[in-house]
Formats: C-alpha cells, sequence, structure tokens
C-alpha cells in the first residue's frame, strides 16, 4: 500500500513536480499547503503518513512547522526537502527530530530512497551530520539562565538558529552589519562554542527557539 504525503513548500512548480513524482511512484498525496499556518489548518496533515517540508516558508518558519508537528504527532516522520545546505538547518533538523534532509538538486530517486528508508525504521542523516550536530559539550551543556546573554545578543541568536547570514539579521533587526558581526562573536564566546551550528543546536535544547 502506498504513502499518504503531505507536502509544505511555498513554491507551486514546486509543488507540483511533486504531486506528480509521488502519484507515479505508487503513493498518494495527502494534502499540500504554501505555508505552516495553512498546513496546520488542513486536518490531513497530521493523518499523513509522511511530511515533505521546506524549511524557507514565508509566515512561520519550516522548523518552526517541524517542532509543531512533532509535538502534536511525535510519530510523524517528516523529510526536509530543501534548495539549501544549510548546516544549521541539519543541526536543528536532527535536534528537533526530522527523519533527515534531501536537497531539491538531488535527484528524485534520491528523494523516493530517503522516503522509502524512512518509512522502514531508518533516518538519512549521516554519521557526519549526526557528528557536527552533537559537537563538544562545554558551556553549552549549562541552561540558558546561566548564560549572560543580553536581550540583543538573544535576539541575534534567535535569527542565526533560523539559519539567516548576518546580512539578513543585520536587516531584520534593524542594526549594522558590523553589530551583527561583533553580537555574533559574543555569543559563540558566551556558549563556550566554535561555531554558528552550535550556537544553534543550543539553543534548539535551551528551548530559545
Amino acid at each position: 500500500m502506498g504513502l499518504t504525503v503531505f507536502v509544505i513548500d511555498s513554491h507551486p512548480a514546486v509543488r507540483l513536480g511533486l504531486r506528480t513524482f509521488i502519484h507515479h511512484s505508487g503513493h498518494t498525496i495527502s494534502g499540500e499547503a504554501a505555508s505552516g499556518e495553512e498546513a496546520f489548518s488542513n486536518p490531513a496533515l497530521l493523518r499523513s503518513d509522511f511530511v515533505l517540508l521546506e524549511i524557507r516558508l514565508s509566515g512561520m518558519d519550516g522548523l518552526d512547522v517541524l517542532q509543531r508537528i512533532l509535538g502534536l504527532n511525535p510519530m510523524m516522520r517528516v523529510l526536509l526537502y530543501v534548495g539549501s545546505d544549510n548546516p544549521i538547518y541539519q543541526a536543528r533538523g536532527i535536534a528537533l527530530g526530522a527523519k533527515g534532509l534531501v536537497l531539491k538538486s538531488d535527484d528524485l530517486d534520491s528523494l523516493l530512497l530517503a522516503m522509502n528508508t524512512i518509512m522502514e525504521g531508518g533516518s538519512r542523516w549521516t554519521r557526519d551530520q549526526r557528528r557536527t550536530s552533537n559537537g563538544k559539550r562545554t558551556k553549552a551543556s549549562l541552561p540558558v539562565s546561566d548564560i549572560a546573554l543580553t536581550q540583543r545578543e538573544m535576539d541575534v541568536l534567535i535569527q542565526l538558529s533560523n539559519g539567516l547570514t548576518n546580512k539578513e539579521i543585520a536587516t531584520s533587526l534593524g542594526i549594522g552589519y558590523e553589530t551583527v558581526k561583533e553580537h555574533v562573536q559574543h555569543v559563540l564566546r558566551k556558549l563556550g562554542v566554535s561555531d554558528r551550528t552550535q550556537a544553534a543546536v543550543w539553543a534548539v535544547r535551551q528551548k530559545v527557539v
């Protein structure tokens, strides 16, 4: 019996392509949505076997959608199907409980293999991706109350945990690019981590994002 697959992606052409491909693969599209808000208004979402989820969505961020889906149905199998191979997406996806990540630039056979592997109880995360997500533990194992981040540093941490670049953070917060760079360095130093990915993992574990 084929799978029922729910697709969440803001691009109509991507949804159309997936609809055709999934149908020809013997599976069924149970529903589709252009945003997280639209997805949660559709009762088919949580009744489906599988969710294909883009992270870059308008409105509710795809990682927030992932967290909410698994909060409502911890057994749901969610595969991130994304346009960008951002290590922060990988790390947060692992931390939040996604079953894997496939790039839209990969061939469709890779997508089908990932879906089949996950439905059989496997995972599409590689050992290297899991190692990056786990990383070293120093101050990052401390609770948020023990890390003296300023409010602006916390704002920057939340933004970078959503995969934004320094330039995008500057635009979002209405501050200078160099100021953002300085805040990022302060955040990394205070958390005792070496890169943005580990900072993002800490933010997820501490429920900051």
